[in-house]
């Protein structure tokens, strides 16, 4: 098994990224999905928020306005450190469930860590590999414009988030988003054939180093 965390700067096409990915075969847990789901209506987290941030980021429904509560605490470290405190526990349980079934299904899998604050919360110690996806700052403005955003609030965004250029340096593969779609593609294909070559090679080298008990034991 390898595990992989995927990040990149606001407006990126890290998304797209992570759908090429499932597409070729890899498992993505999606940790924006992960906090959507621990933070419905009710929950523990979801409690937490509400009374910490008030109940102006609600929608009708009482789910939480992400884009308000974005709004809130992009920029503003101390509200941001708050709102991990209160979802990333149950964030990471959820990953840690998950991580552990797909181990249970198919030991050599490939896990895409789908992480957009990977650098900015500390990369988590089960990560092997990371990659970046990159965008020049005309293809990151584009992209959330077409959000809906204003380019004063792309601006901020940007600007709040760890530079693009120090992810990079910390990154083992880098898929630079501003080509064409079948451009990245085709970088998606190549770094997902060294990962899974690299995830085969582990799992055998797993295999080899049991002891000749269990090898014979789970060859009954």
């Amino acid at each position: 098994m390898t595990i992989v965390g995927l990040t990149g700067g606001v407006g990126t096409g890290k998304t797209t990224v992570a759908g090429f990915f499932r597409e070729l075969g890899a498992y993505v847990i999606d940790f924006d999905e992960l906090a959507r789901e621990t933070t419905r209506p009710r929950t523990k987290a979801w409690k937490k928020i509400v009374e910490h941030f008030g109940r102006e980021i609600l929608n009708d429904d009482l789910t939480i306005n992400r884009r308000k509560l974005t709004e809130i605490v992009f920029c503003d470290s101390a509200r941001l450190a708050k709102l991990n405190q209160i979802v990333h526990p149950d964030v990471f349980k959820e990953d840690e469930r998950i991580t552990n079934q797909i181990t249970k299904l198919d030991p050599g899998a490939l896990i895409i860590k789908d992480i957009p604050l990977l650098f900015e919360v500390g990369r988590p110690a089960n990560v092997d590999k990371v990659v970046v996806v990159s965008a020049a700052r005309r293809s990151q403005l584009a992209r959330l414009k077409k959000r809906g955003m204003s380019r004063q609030d792309v601006e901020s965004r940007i600007k709040c988030q760890l530079p693009l250029r120090e992810k990079m340096e910390s990154a083992d593969f880098i898929i630079n988003n501003d080509g064409s779609v079948e451009e990245t593609k085709r970088q998606v294909e190549e770094i997902y054939s060294l990962l899974k070559a690299r995830s085969r090679a582990r799992t055998e080298a797993s295999r080899e180093t049991r002891p000749a008990s269990n090898r014979i034991m789970n060859r009954r």
